[in-house]
């Protein structure tokens, strides 16, 4: 994963870049008629049941629309939380609040739903020692908060992006050649640009393991659409040599069926192109 500082930076972002495009030139519904004076408060309601997340995401929000906005937080992130439950209160402007308000929401609903998927996915893996895993299939522009949500829910973080790990996957390995040269050409890359990045592997079959194995300097073999048979010899045959990675199309049925094959880690795009926002209001009290 990139560095806090840089993840810190994707989350300034993404906030300057979502309220330019929601307020624009002014919130002029607000701006009709509440006076600039008019101070309120509100609380954040919970509609739904799951694991909470991005109390912390709506406390910079709101701090960036006004500084002098305040908030209680009565649950933070990463508990469970039934429908009632109120999360927090946000008080002052009442301009403020509604100009941040959608945004709030729209992050708030989503990084829950995601931390409330991961978490189901998790304790599916109890016992197991494998790890849970996001991947790049993200909702564009707003991958931070999306990963983010993925550890709350008690995932781990893949790759940010293309620039901090080198996977190597299918169509790399074909237009490079093969698998061997894919490898051999980015461990020289590397050298040539002096650059520290780890290098992932995709196999396609026992073979290619055995070939990425003999090339060696790799950090994880991903072991794509293996089935349960095969993913066992793979793990047999890589050993201690480096980690293990199971994805492709793996879901609540056979997620811990591939645990239990030894694999060190497996990746979900699930986890955050295929859920359902959690509902959740901000109501004036």
């Amino acid at each position: 994963m990139i560095s806090e500082e840089q993840f810190q930076k994707e989350l300034e972002l993404i906030i300057i870049n979502a309220i330019r495009e929601d307020v624009g030139d002014g919130d002029h519904s607000s701006l009709a008629c509440i006076p600039s004076e008019a101070n309120g408060k509100a609380k954040l309601l919970v509609k739904d049941k799951g694991i909470i997340a991005g109390v912390e995401f709506a406390k910079r929000v709101f701090h960036y629309v006004d500084p002098n906005l305040k908030i209680e937080t009565l649950i933070n992130d990463g508990a469970h939380v039934k429908e009632g439950d109120i999360v927090f209160y946000v008080e002052g402007s009442s301009q403020s609040i509604l100009k941040a308000e959608r945004l709030v929401l729209n992050a708030m609903q989503r990084m829950s739903a995601i931390a409330t998927k991961t978490q189901s996915y998790v304790k599916l893996l109890e016992g197991t020692g494998t790890k849970i895993l996001d991947t790049r299939k993200t909702t564009p522009g707003i991958r931070a908060i999306e990963k983010w949500a993925v550890k709350i829910g008690g995932g781990e973080n893949h790759r940010f992006a293309l620039y901090d790990m080198i996977m190597l996957k299918d169509n790399h390995i074909d237009f490079a050649g093969g698998v061997t040269e894919a490898i051999s050409k980015t461990k020289q890359y590397l050298k040539d640009t002096q650059k520290s990045l780890k290098i992932i592997v995709e196999a396609r079959n026992l073979k290619e393991v055995e070939v990425i194995l003999a090339a060696g300097g790799v950090f994880r073999i991903l072991l794509d659409n293996f089935n349960y048979e095969d993913t066992r010899k793979a793990v047999a045959l890589i050993g201690d040599k480096c980690l293990t990675e199971s994805s492709g199309g793996i879901n609540e049925k056979t997620l811990r069926l591939y645990a239990e094959c030894g694999v060190d880690y497996i990746s979900s795009g699930a986890l955050t192109h295929s859920i359902y926002n959690m509902d959740l209001s901000l109501k004036a009290v």
